[in-house]
């Protein structure tokens, strides 16, 4: 029997995707990204056990929420480590008529071709463009995240990319030309999200006594990120600029 490790379920996400969503965190993820704020979803144990079927029944009870594009969106952690849980839940999410959503680092355990077979649409979280930053950022190789990639240009998948503006890191202007560059290499991608990084999470690294390598670094200007924003991807379309 299939079971998968939950950390939490949100009932009314309004962030993580299209429309009102349930979303699904799952415990586990093999990154260690020096701005990570969820330590506590690191590990594979801790969290609740559920099968497909009791996690779906669970969804089912949100589906009159779901009306103008809502849906479900699984999130973590990093989804992709648990893959028999994930693409059987999805599937039975697809079963009910649920529109499904992948929040990843693309940073999973290969076995995509099934999970994205029954996903509409993945929020992919690009934490760099460049293999030596990558590795700095997240302390692991970039292949791994190629490899989904390139598996979301094999199915077409429907993306949406997100990225953390870091002061001092990946907040200039050169950076931002860079990236938009790499995502225009990319198919399908609707749209592009600076987020701000922020210091919500830096108490957990000191209850769990885990040391912070962003110390001293501070919040991103919310206001300077929604200026890079809006002069480097607003109003941007990318699937029509890639119609080749």
């Amino acid at each position: 029997m299939t079971v998968g490790h939950v950390h939490s379920i949100e009932s009314m996400g309004l962030v993580d995707g299209p429309g009102i969503r349930t979303v699904i965190f799952l415990q586990g993820c093999a990154l260690r990204c020096r701005f990570c704020h969820n330590p506590d979803t690191w590990e594979l144990s801790g969290g609740t056990e559920y099968t497909p079927e009791e996690l779906v029944a669970k969804i089912r009870r949100f589906k009159p929420y779901f009306k103008e594009d809502g849906g479900v969106t699984f999130s973590g952690g990093e989804p992709l480590l648990q893959p028999d849980f994930l693409k059987e839940t999805l599937k039975l999410c697809k079963n009910e008529g649920i529109h499904t959503c992948i929040d990843t680092a693309g940073y999973g355990l290969s076995d995509y071709d099934e999970i994205l077979n029954h996903t509409d649409l993945v929020l992919l979280d690009l934490k760099h463009i460049h293999k030596t930053d990558y590795e700095k950022m997240t302390g692991r190789s970039m292949d791994r995240f190629e490899e989904f990639l390139n598996a979301l240009k094999k199915h077409q998948t429907k993306i949406w990319i997100r990225h953390v503006v870091v002061p001092g890191i990946t907040d200039s202007e050169d950076h931002m030309a860079q990236l938009k560059a790499y995502i225009q290499t990319i198919p399908n991608v609707e749209k592009v999200e600076l987020l701000p990084y922020h210091l919500l999470g830096t108490n957990k690294y000191k209850v769990m006594n885990i040391p912070y390598s962003l110390e001293g670094v501070p919040a991103m200007d919310k206001k300077e990120t929604e200026m890079l924003q809006q002069t480097y991807f607003d109003h941007v379309y990318f699937t029509e600029e890639k119609s080749c």
